[in-house]
């Protein structure tokens, strides 16, 4: 049963006479990782300012963690961990030292401070270097520690701005299991804002995409990925062990088999275009022809077709002002 923890109806801001967020409708689930995708300049910095009461909506409501985050900010950020694009620390701290700084300033009772910081730094791989300064740390370890960050006030929520930028992939690849674990264990909701398709892919349970201030299509992988198919068709390309002649003499036979667009022949391989899933069908009507079959590919639609569906197709140049928001990094805090 969907729990929604975060609902944004008819959400809007506006500079002037632009709108960097158009009409924005969205339910966020308890529990669940949800991916906010769209280029640099889309929006999503500005939605986010919104969902924590950084900025006023022009128009629209926001409701995080059961709170209006515009008349009451405060309790939203008491329930919501945020880790900017840009993570600052004090470099002449060390990281254990920086995240219990951090702790005092959420008003963490003095006797909690110390164990929970050590546990917190476990938490997130850096038990073996929370003695070194910050100044010493990799962007990779900077984004784990900002992680800490969020999360040793025990958030129900955590939203993460371009939380993979600038990390190398295999940093990328462990940050990306730490998110994924840490939701599954502890039951929190985690909002990504990204432009890297393959990274929201590998964690994300649903995306949205968003494009110049709107949302133009939000889902599961599977469910837009089906949609495409839909639209598209389905594509099986066989290849054989044998080069076929031209024309080849079986095509129209093929063809025959019904719900089939378009038969493409090239050299050893056969490319079939379907209304359905036709590869069972297509394979059997090889082999009963007689051809050795070296390899079946059928085509997937993965993120970066549907990114290009919806937001190729639908872009346009608007592109807004977006400026880093590590300015509120410090004063994000319990009051």
């Amino acid at each position: 049963m969907n729990d929604p923890i975060i609902q944004l109806k008819g959400l809007s801001k506006c500079y002037g006479t632009f709108k960097a967020v158009d009409q924005l409708d969205l339910t966020i689930n308890k529990g669940e990782i949800f991916g906010l995708l769209g280029p640099n300049g889309a929006g999503k910095t500005t939605t986010i300012l919104m969902m924590l009461g950084l900025t006023d909506p022009t128009s629209g409501t926001v409701q995080v963690c059961g709170y209006d985050s515009t008349s009451n900010p405060i309790a939203v950020k008491r329930k919501v961990g945020y880790m900017p694009d840009s993570v600052g620390f004090y470099d002449n701290m060390t990281a254990l030292e920086n995240l219990m700084y951090i702790a005092k300033l959420n008003g963490m009772p003095e006797d909690e401070i110390s164990s929970r910081a050590i546990a917190t730094m476990k938490q997130v791989g850096l038990e073996n270097d929370m003695h070194k300064k910050t100044s010493a740390y990799s962007r990779g370890m900077k984004q784990r520690l900002g992680l800490a960050d969020v999360l040793i006030k025990r958030p129900d929520v955590i939203i993460l701005d371009e939380p993979t930028l600038g990390i190398d992939p295999a940093g990328v690849k462990d940050f990306l299991i730490l998110i994924k674990q840490l939701s599954k264990q502890q039951g929190l909701t985690v909002l990504l804002s990204s432009h890297h398709l393959h990274h929201v892919q590998q964690v994300c349970d649903r995306v949205g995409i968003f494009v110049t201030g709107k949302l133009l299509v939000e889902g599961n992988i599977n469910t837009l990925s089906g949609n495409l198919f839909n639209k598209e068709g389905y594509t099986t390309r066989i290849t054989l062990s044998e080069s076929l002649a031209q024309p080849w003499e079986h095509e129209m036979a093929l063809q025959a088999l019904g719900n089939i667009k378009q038969v493409a022949v090239d050299n050893n391989a056969i490319e079939v275009s379907c209304f359905q899933d036709m590869t069972p069908a297509i394979v059997r009507f090889l082999v009963q022809k007689g051809y050795d079959i070296m390899s079946v590919h059928k085509k997937e639609y993965g993120l970066d077709d549907i990114y290009q569906q919806y937001f190729e197709n639908n872009s346009t140049e608007n592109i807004t002002n977006e400026k880093s928001v590590s300015f509120f990094q410090r004063s994000f805090f319990k009051k």
